[in-house]
């Protein structure tokens, strides 16, 4: 088996959209040989815990109305092209998300990572939830078939807030300024929402070379 970890945050497109295509190369190899792992990046790390406004912020970050649309064209445009379905309209806030992170975390531990991951796009990107709110984030580890209850407790506490933010500081000192980045066997780093073709390529020569060291 191969690690692939995998630094992102939920509210990024970016990591969205990057997933998905991942998702369609892994589709053509059933016997893939990845081992999943996903490690906590926040693009807002001093966003409110109340978060903020979606359009003040996108607004804030691009520089106004016009700044903001031209900055998420290409999203838009990659998002179509992936399959990755985004309904921007239902966005109405921007969440902060070490929480999220947290319960990614603790998902890791239940061998539900990448399931919850998958859960916290689809609540964000697709039905627009605050996936800040610990009510939302307790109804995603229900669906991830996690005890909701006891992540309800955990999430009243700090429990591991200290950690995810420490790895987060980690990644950056290791030169990660940017979400996705997927770091293959603990030595290729491959930046960004790379297409289908590009992880085939990857998956390929991984095999390969798996098949020759056999």
């Amino acid at each position: 088996m191969v690690k692939l970890d995998i630094i992102s945050d939920p509210i990024c497109p970016w990591c969205y959209i990057g997933k998905t295509n991942l998702d369609k190369a892994l589709l053509q190899f059933p016997d893939h040989p990845f081992v999943m792992e996903w490690h906590p990046f926040q693009l807002n790390p001093d966003m409110p815990a109340e978060g903020m406004d979606r359009r003040a912020y996108l607004e804030a970050k691009f520089g106004g109305k016009e700044g903001a649309i031209s900055a998420y064209a290409p999203v838009v445009e990659h998002a179509e092209k992936s399959g990755a379905l985004i309904n921007f309209d239902a966005i109405k806030k921007t969440p902060n998300t070490i929480d999220a992170h947290r319960l990614i975390h603790w998902a890791g531990i239940e061998q539900r990572q990448t399931f919850v991951v998958d859960l916290l796009f689809k609540a964000y990107f697709v039905e627009g939830r605050d996936i800040s709110d610990h009510e939302v984030l307790a109804d995603i580890a229900d669906t991830a078939e996690m005890d909701a209850a006891t992540i309800t407790k955990l999430l009243s506490s700090d429990a591991d807030t200290d950690d995810i933010r420490a790895r987060d500081a980690h990644s950056r000192k290791m030169g990660v300024n940017s979400v996705p980045t997927f770091i293959v066997a603990q030595q290729h780093a491959v930046p960004g929402a790379q297409p289908p073709e590009v992880w085939v390529n990857v998956i390929t020569e991984i095999m390969d070379k798996l098949e020759e060291d056999a």
